[in-house]
């Protein structure tokens, strides 16, 4: 059964791509046949895995335009082992309010993707659109990614409203797995102080394994390959590690013997 795990919040630059492109490859290094699915135009995702969509290409974004996404031509094998990635369109201008909000559920559970891939990676924008909502109606699981500062905090809050919405009102299954702090230094005040105060309100079973500073992880997108490929032994890498073991368990999904 196909697993599907979005990386959220409402608040730009907190680490949600690295997070969906560093999981991703952790899963495909298990053998995993992972797909990652970038939903911001922007194409950050594609890019920290090799890929980037030619303008003629087929995009996930065709799906919200009014078009049909042809999935043996859009989806592309990327720089990491066992990873495929459905490219954004980098000049996608917004979905219609009147979207189907099951549009991506439905594209996911095709057989062109449920019978190719055990686990759907979701990179999402951060803006409350068509996209998100579709992205957390085909989700099995959320993870909200939040560098410890207030402002993120914030995100995590939003998500959480337009989270419950969801839940309540079109998927109630769906999980939220919890808060992964990123870009942490616990020797810095404010970071311990935010995701003490995350763990108030959420409970500390909501907090993740954390995410440390490591310019590795920025460098490695600069390379467009994934942490674990560009410096194995850093910080980063090992801590993507650890979260994508945590994941697994949680999510029940296993890579080929």
């Amino acid at each position: 059964m196909t697993r599907v795990l979005a990386i959220c919040n409402r608040k730009g630059g907190c680490g949600k791509t690295t997070t969906a492109v560093n999981l991703a490859a952790e899963f495909g290094r298990r053998k995993i046949p992972t797909l990652l699915i970038d939903l911001d135009s922007q194409g950050h995702g594609g890019l920290g895995l090799g890929v980037v969509a030619h303008d003629r290409a087929s995009t996930v974004h065709a799906l919200f335009g009014g078009g049909t996404v042809d999935l043996d031509r859009a989806v592309v094998a990327s720089a990491a082992d066992h990873v495929h990635v459905l490219p954004a369109d980098r000049a996608f201008e917004g979905a219609s309010p009147q979207s189907d909000v099951h549009a991506l559920d439905r594209l996911i559970r095709s057989p062109g993707i449920a019978e190719r891939f055990r686990v759907v990676v979701l990179d999402t924008p951060p803006a409350y659109d068509p996209l998100l909502v579709n992205a957390l109606a085909a989700a099995d699981a959320v993870l909200a990614p939040i560098v410890p500062h207030a402002l993120s905090a914030e995100g995590v809050r939003q998500l959480l409203r337009v989270f419950y919405r969801i839940a309540t009102t079109v998927k109630p299954e769906i999980d939220m797995i919890g808060v992964l702090p990123v870009m942490y230094n616990e020797r810095i005040r404010h970071h311990r102080a935010v995701i003490e105060e995350i763990a108030r309100e959420l409970g500390p079973q909501k907090l993740l394994p954390a995410i440390r500073m490591d310019i590795h992880l920025a460098e490695s997108f600069s390379a467009r390959i994934p942490a674990s490929y560009y410096a194995p032994s850093s910080r980063g890498a090992r801590d993507y590690k650890v979260l994508a073991a945590h994941l697994i368990e949680n999510l029940a999904v296993r890579g080929h013997e």
